[in-house]
């Protein structure tokens, strides 16, 4: 069986798949829906071989099954296999949920059941979920990345693809698409489609192409360009944004600065204040640290810093009409560009 400990990782899960050992019942719950589709999906194509799927496999749906539904289903044999598949979707819909315990106490060897809870995590009050650990099951919390982690993500995905991706194209997908790993996944398998045929690394150009962000007018840019001190650059990308609003959505770049100059404050704490050092603490790769942190520790006080930061949340604020604020985006970023500059 699977292991169950508490603080199960994706990839302990796979693992175990991949080596022929499976749980009775997973429970797959969190907030970010990314994981929890791969790995049930995951679960679904290797328990069962293609000419068993017809006889072996069930997709329910919470909103329209009954846990009694659930557990006739779990109680049948496989035909012509050596398991049989059960996977419910949408496990947060379902009313009854703790009438399933009576299953999960004595669960059919032969039955693999994965259940799975989108937009948060399964009360932690409900038995449920305690009692599947006990009997031997998975339970695994699918959580958000942080933003300062999902270059990690792209790099490892195209890796595994066998493709690299210049820096500089990562953290233009970054900040164009978000945490949002779905949406994520979906623009980088656009990119491997839209390679040319042979090539192994994907840079800037592509990415500009595919996704319509300019290499040179983008938020990642801007971070360089304010973290450098450079008035023109800055403002010329400012002037683009406000001239080309599709390509610019306030929220995302007034959380991309706030990224930045966090993580420029943090900067002040890292034990050693070497380049390679300050990377290190913040969880970054060299290269991207050069880019803007270690440029705007450099160049702004620790008392600037914090008054950005307080500037950024007043932007944010009034970019949401908080005080009966009704400045244009554009205008509200050319305002706060100013005050960091100055």
């Amino acid at each position: 069986m699977a292991k169950a400990e508490a603080g199960i990782n994706y990839t302990d899960i796979i693992k175990d798949v991949q080596a022929g050992k499976y749980a009775p019942v997973y429970l797959l719950m969190g907030d970010e829906d990314y994981y929890i589709d791969t790995v049930s999906q995951y679960i679904a194509d290797q328990a069962l071989k293609p000419e068993e799927r017809d006889w072996n496999y069930d997709l329910l749906y919470g909103a329209e099954t009954r846990a009694n539904d659930i557990i006739n289903i779990a109680r049948q044999y496989p035909m012509m296999a050596d398991r049989r598949v059960v996977l419910v979707r949408e496990f947060q819909t379902m009313n009854d949920k703790d009438a399933l315990i009576s299953y999960v106490k004595n669960p059919n060897p032969t039955t693999v059941l994965i259940l799975c809870h989108k937009h948060g995590k399964l009360d932690g009050r409900r038995a449920l979920g305690s009692e599947i650990k006990k009997q031997g099951g998975v339970v695994y919390e699918s959580k958000r990345l942080y933003d300062r982690e999902l270059p990690g993500f792209v790099n490892s995905y195209m890796q595994r693809k066998k493709i690299a991706i210049e820096p500089a194209a990562v953290q233009m997908l970054c900040d164009h698409v978000g945490s949002d790993l779905s949406r994520l996944v979906g623009e980088m398998d656009k990119l491997l489609m839209a390679k040319p045929q042979g090539e192994t690394r994907v840079g800037t150009k592509l990415v500009e192409e595919l996704t319509g962000v300019s290499k040179d007018f983008n938020n990642f840019e801007l971070q360089s360009a304010l973290a450098l001190r450079d008035n023109f650059k800055a403002n010329q990308i400012v002037n683009y944004f406000d001239n080309n609003p599709r390509s610019f959505v306030l929220q995302v770049t007034l959380a991309s600065l706030f990224n930045l100059f966090s993580d420029a404050l943090l900067a002040y704490f890292a034990p050693s204040q070497s380049d390679d050092g300050i990377a290190q603490y913040l969880g970054k790769s060299t290269w991207v640290a050069r880019q803007a942190v270690i440029p705007a520790r450099r160049n702004y006080s620790g008392k600037k810093v914090m008054d950005i930061i307080s500037e950024i949340r007043q932007t944010d604020a009034k970019s949401k009409g908080v005080g009966g604020c009704k400045t244009p985006p554009g205008e509200l970023l050319r305002e706060l560009v100013f005050f960091i500059l100055h």
